[in-house]
Parts: C-alpha cells; structure tokens; sequence
C-alpha cells in the first residue's frame, strides 16, 4: 500500500492529465460537462480521437484501480495466467470476503473459514505476490467497505468483479462492477471498454428527518427507475440535498444503484469526502481537492438546469421523504412504510412474522449505521423490550469492528442479543448456515439484493429490505406490520413503549476510525520467483485454456438448452451457496447452470428436455455436457434484463465451457451482456420482442450470415420446428468492430496479443 503522501501525489498527477485531456474533449463538444463527462472523459487513451456519440461509442479508458473479492478474484487470476504478463500494469487489490460462512459467530466462523479455505486463500496470496497486488487476507472486512477506506478518491476510475463496486461512487470515485475478463485486459495494460453511458440526474434537497436514512434515498430511487431503469447510465447526485449527506451515506446510495442496472452512480467532492478521509488516517486531501474542484463537480450549468443535460431528471425532498421497504424478491418493489401494514394485511402470499433480521452487508455496515441501530438497542434495553426474532451484525470491515467496539455500539447490540458476525460478506451473498425453515418465511435485512434464494437458498425466503435502524426495530417487533413512527411496543413490565427516532450519527467518529488488526500484506518489490501451483486433482481450482476460435461457419440447427421465463438474475442462471466453493474450478462449478431459472414451457427451476433422448425433467447442466459430448452447440434463450444482478461472470464462463453458441434474449443487463461478448458467445436480442413467444420447446434455431456480421448489422435467424416447418426471425446486437473480433477469436483475451502484454 502507498503512503498518504504518495496517495495524494498521485491525484494530483491524475488530476492534471484530466485537466489536459478534458480541454482538449471541450473543444470538440463545447458544452458544459456532467461530473461523469469529466472522470469518463478525463481518462480518455485518445481523447482527440475517441469518438463521442452517446448510447453509441464505446470510449477506451484508462481505468486507475482495479479490485478482486475472493471468488470472481479466482478465475480473475487464472485468466490473467493466460496473458504472460509478469505483473498488473495498474495498482490491483484482492480481498478475502465472499468464502466466509455465517453460522454462530465472528471468532469461529472465521476459523473454519480459514480451514476450509485453505487452497483458496493460499493460491490467491501467491497470485498477489508474483503478480504485485496487495493481498486483504479473510477477516480484513467486506471488499467495497475496505477500498472506501484505502483506496477510494474523488475522480478516480475503479473497475472491480463484484457488481457493487460502485459504493466506492460515496466517495465521488467512478467506480464500476466488471467481469473478470475486463479485468484482466486492464491488468495486462490495455485500455478498457465502456459504451458511453446515458446521463441520469437525482437531484436532492433539504435534509434527511427521523427515521429516514441514506437508504430510504436509493430505495425511493429504485422504486421510481425499476431493475433496469439505470441500465448503461450513470446516475449521479446532485442538488443542495446531495452535500448534506455523509460519505458513508453517499456510499450506501451509490452500491445499491447497482440495483438499477445502473453503470455506476455519482457524487461530486465535497467537505463530507475530505472529513472522511481524514478519518481514516489518509492524510488532509482538503487542499487538493479544493486545487482541482472544478474537475469534481459538474459544471455550474448543469446543476443549476439539469433538465438540459440529463436525459432524466428525478427531484427527491429529503425533508419530507418517509422510510422506505423494499421486496420481497426484487429489489424495486418498494412502497413507505406507512402503506406497508396495509400492503401485508391484503396479500396472503406476504409473511408477516419475521424470522430473522440482519444489519451490516457492504452497504450498510459503516459507523453511522452501526451508530443509529446502536442507539434503537440501547432504547429497548433501557425500557425493557427484548428481540422477538434474532438479530445477525456484519460489521463491514476490521477497522469498523474495532471502532464500534471502542465506542460502545457493538456492546448495545450484544446485550439485546445479537449475534456478531465475521467482517464478510455472509448471508448477503447467500453464505448463511441457516438450519432449513419449515414453511415460507420472511427475513428483513439492510442488504441490497433480495432475490430468491439468494441470501438463504430458499426460494421461499421472503427477504424485504430497509435500513438498518429499521431492521432493528422490525427485530424487537417481531413483525412486519409494525411502524415505529405511529405504533408501541410492549414492554415486559405490559408498559406501551415508543420508540425514538435515532439522532444523526457523526459523520466520522470523534477519534478517527480505530486501526484493528492489520490484515493487509503488500507485494515483494520483485515476485516472479513466486510459483503458483495447481493440484491437478483439487476440486476448488481448475487451470483455465484459452477458448477454441470461431470456425467462421454459421450456426446450424441449435437445440434451445433452455428458455427462462420472467425475471432471471445471475444468481439464477449460476447459483452461489453452496455451489461457491467451486468458483475456482470452472467444470465442477458448472453443474449448477440455471438451477434457479424457471422453465418457460414447464414452470419448472433448473430443468429442462433433451431433445436427443426425448427425456423431460432434466438438470440443465447434463443435457448441455450430452449435447456437447454430440458435438452439439445450442443457445439459450431468456426474457427482459435477462442476467441482471451480480457480476458474476461465471454465469456466461459455464454455458461456454458447456457448449453455448448464443444466448438470444428480449433485452440483457449490462454487465452479463458485456460478460457473454468477452467470452466469445453472441449476446443478440430480438428485433421483436414478441418472437420470444414463438420458439417451443423442441425447436431448433439457425444463425445465419455471421461472417458479414458488423456494427449495427442485423443476425437473421430460422426457426426449425420439429415438423419441418420453419419461421424466418431477425435479431440485434450491440457489437462494435472490436468486439466482433472477441467472437471471431474465441475471447477477449485471444486478442491479446502475449507479445504486447509481457513486460518481462
């Protein structure tokens, strides 16, 4: 890791090469600049020649950090194996969060975590050291919570494997959850590729009252924009309501626009930033940012009418804006709390009783919040309410657990009996021990994600979200009906207690951030003595090959592996729970392909025919590996937003390794689509959507004319029924010319050229 001094040397240095480059994209488009104009265009590699039609051109970057968790951090490094190059070409950081279960507390959950994990940890260590990354080992906290800590700045470029990567986005930093094949070409020192975003504006006044909170501000946001509201934007946060806010708040806005489809989400510098900095030891940024202020902002023009420069505009009051709860099992079902009770008492299909509550995840875990649910605990035990469901705290990283333990918050929680988790990612990412409930049950967290199954591996779980005060407060109720701005709890003593909104919390604490345990190890200055080694029986890795080139024919009579009917996340199309421990051994972990999606044509999860043997009801993973062992390639075919949701780029890693030529859906999440074009497969979509309806079961599909395949072309498509009869379809894609080349070569990283990427 880098000094302070080295750090803010650094922006300076960065922030000098945006002034240079952004005079010279002002004088081609002579206009005021967003703030997401000035970072995305202040890293332009050409910016005389980069061309700049939005929605259209895909801007070459360059990108200051790159970021790794522990899962897509695998495959990651095994990939960059492949480029030759004997070390990452910008500063790269791998953490240690995903592999760690919940079960009974942080001292021992860690322990075994570092027992089962042993391989896991030890090849990704060793992947640090030969390649100069700086190695968070388990225990060191939740990754985005530890690069806001570390590593985060305003106008910085940071592209990270974990599809929430934008909480960094509370720090003003332009920071985008990837695929691990992005990654890597940035690691191996090429530019990195990003459709120019469409421009979305949140613009905020007056002050959070109450019991509102940061995350009452994104769940409204998600509620009025929907799951693909944000898609290929960036949502940035303006207004004299955005500069009330504090940079952990900010933070807690900006990682769940992941939610939105969003690209990532923005706030401009202000005081809040550098009194964050501050706080945690990485010296007075004050004076440099105010040197470089103009480049952190938006132009005054644009804030004072965003109307003009926004393709959409939404005006939020923080004075007047009420708790929000979101779910279950999307995340833009929200509704205020005060229409909830009722919203519960219509629907029958809705739990009311909660069975467990969770507060913490990447983002909600800071001081504050651990502050405000501290200062909820503190009320029930001084009047003598007890937890009526049990309560889990996932502190977001080491140096907010030992801070909340010096100043007493941790205390307040245990002594109503809440159970202290690691600093991990746990149940939010669907690494919960959780003994199976009986019956369909409803869990509420301050998480960001609350698809089926995710967090428990019942699709029955009902998990609705809110913010971790609330959640608190829904724990000592033990119901969801329960609204502590109108309703009383009973104490012990029969006594009806009213619970008080919890004060704002500081927005540092008075002492700065407690140091905790140091759980970083740097790089050697030279590690190409390093060897990695891969057991060649081990059931957790797996050394990847490249993928085989396009044989440039068309493809021919597809079976159609799987149609997904509604809503299919990436959760969905690659499960995690137990499946991840697999994450480094790509075949083993291919057996879960779709296990969570719904058949179209049957209603079934995770099965489907096959076509060959004419059997039904079949794990989607075993007929792909029949049909592959024919030589037979086949697409899947999926509805609207089809992938939304985590980053995981497993889910288009297994269907290649299976046997995928295509997945053709009405419309894709940005990062899945950007997934399956890195890996060599066509991502197409329907020019009707309406044709999705038109392929049954048995049907096999031709694409036809690839080789003539160019940007804005169209793919023609026939439907081959079963009786001989056949339906002419056409079918988009979003390609440019080089990424035509990715599927011409097999992958991304077949462009590579090792020549160009070694560096000795």
């Amino acid at each position: 890791m880098s000094t302070n001094a080295d750090a803010i040397a650094n922006a300076a240095k960065l922030y000098e090469s945006m002034r240079t480059r952004l005079a010279i994209v002002r004088r081609r488009l002579n206009a005021p600049l967003t703030l997401a104009d000035k970072i995305l265009l202040g890293h332009l590699d050409d910016p005389a020649g980069q061309p700049l039609v939005r929605g259209e051109s895909y801007l070459q970057l360059r990108p200051d950090r790159v970021v790794f968790q522990d899962v897509l951090g695998q495959t990651g490094m095994l990939q960059f194996m492949q480029t030759r190059r004997a070390r990452v070409a910008v500063p790269c950081s791998i953490h240690c969060d995903h592999l760690i279960q919940a079960r009974t507390g942080a001292a021992s959950d860690l322990q075994t975590s570092l027992e089962q994990n042993r391989e896991i940890y030890d090849f990704l260590r060793s992947a640090a050291a030969r390649y100069d990354a700086d190695f968070w080992q388990p225990g060191a906290g939740i990754i985005h919570q530890v690069v806001l800590e570390n590593y985060a700045f305003p106008g910085a470029i940071i592209i990270g494997t974990d599809s929430h990567t934008p909480n960094a986005g509370g720090l003003g930093a332009c920071a985008v959850g990837v695929g691990g094949a992005d990654a890597v070409e940035v690691l191996a020192g090429l530019p990195w590729e990003l459709l120019y975003p469409r421009r979305v504006a949140v613009y905020l006044t007056g002050a959070l009252q109450g019991w509102a909170a940061p995350k009452d501000v994104i769940l409204s946001v998600a509620g009025a924009l929907g799951v693909s509201g944000g898609t290929n934007a960036i949502v940035e946060y303006i207004g004299p309501g955005a500069r009330s806010l504090s940079a952990t708040g900010k933070a807690t806005i900006a990682n769940m626009g992941a939610e939105l489809g969003a690209t990532t989400s923005l706030f401009a510098a202000d005081a809040s930033m550098a009194t964050y900095l501050r706080a945690v030891g990485r010296g007075d940024w004050t004076d440099v940012l105010d040197t470089y202020g103009e480049l952190l902002a938006p132009d005054t023009e644009v804030e004072s009418d965003p109307e003009r420069f926004y393709e959409r505009v939404l005006r939020l009051d923080l004075d007047r804006l009420e708790p929000q709860i979101s779910g279950p099992h999307s995340p833009d079902r929200v509704r205020p709390i005060s229409r909830f009770a009722a919203e519960l008492a219509s629907d029958q299909a809705l739990c009311e009783t909660v069975s467990a509550a969770l507060i913490g995840s990447c983002t909600n875990s800071s001081y504050g919040d651990m502050t405000r649910a501290a200062d909820v605990a503190r009320q029930a035990a001084q009047r003598g309410l007890a937890l009526r469901a049990p309560l889990y705290v996932t502190p977001g990283s080491e140096r907010v657990r030992a801070t909340i333990e010096r100043d007493g918050q941790s205390q307040a929680l245990e002594a109503i009996g809440a159970t202290v988790l690691a600093n991990a990612c746990g149940p939010c990412i669907g690494q919960w021990h959780r003994a199976p409930a009986e019956t369909k049950n409803a869990i509420v967290t301050s998480y960001n994600r609350n698809f089926p199954g995710r967090n428990d591996g019942d699709p029955g779980t009902q998990n609705f979200i809110a913010s971790p005060e609330l959640v608190v407060a829904f724990a000592l109720a033990g119901r969801l009906t329960f609204n502590p701005l109108t309703d009383r709890l009973v104490a012990a003593d029969g006594s009806a207690v009213r619970l008080e909104p919890p004060p704002a919390p500081p927005e540092v604490p008075a002492a700065g951030l407690a140091a905790g345990r140091a759980l970083c190890i740097a790089p050697p200055a030279d590690g190409r003595s390093v060897e990695l080694r891969i057991d060649p029986a081990s059931e957790r890795l797996q050394a990847m090959a490249p993928w085989p080139a396009w044989d440039g024919q068309d493809f021919l009579a597809l079976p159609v592996l799987f149609k997904a009917r509604g809503k299919t996340t990436t959760d969905q199309i690659s499960p995690a729970g137990p499946w991840l421990k697999y994450r480094g051994h790509l075949d083993r972990f291919s057996d879960n392909l779709l296990l969570g999606a719904i058949n179209a044509y049957t209603g079934e999860r995770g099965r489907t025919r096959n076509v060959l043997t004419g059997e039904a009801s079949q794990p989607v993973a075993a007929v792909a590996r029949h049909y592959r062992s024919q030589r037979l390639r086949w697409v899947i075919v999926g509805d609207s937003n089809y992938g939304e949701g985590s980053s995981r780029e497993h889910a288009a890693l297994s269907p290649r390794l299976l046997g995928a030529a295509a997945v053709i859906a009405r419309s894709f999440a940005r990062i899945h689509e950007t997934n399956l074009k890195k890996q060599g497969l066509l991502a197409l979509t329907f020019a009707d959507p309406a044709d999705y309806d038109k392929l049954r079961e048995t049907d096999c599909i031709d694409l036809l004319g690839l080789a003539d395949m160019a940007p804005g072309s169209v793919v023609a498509a026939l439907i081959r029924r079963e009786d001989g009869g056949s339906i002419a379809i056409a079918l988009r894609h979003t390609y440019s010319t080089a990424q035509l080349a990715w599927f011409r070569a097999g992958s991304a990283l077949n462009v590579i050229d090792p020549a160009q990427a070694h560096d000795g």
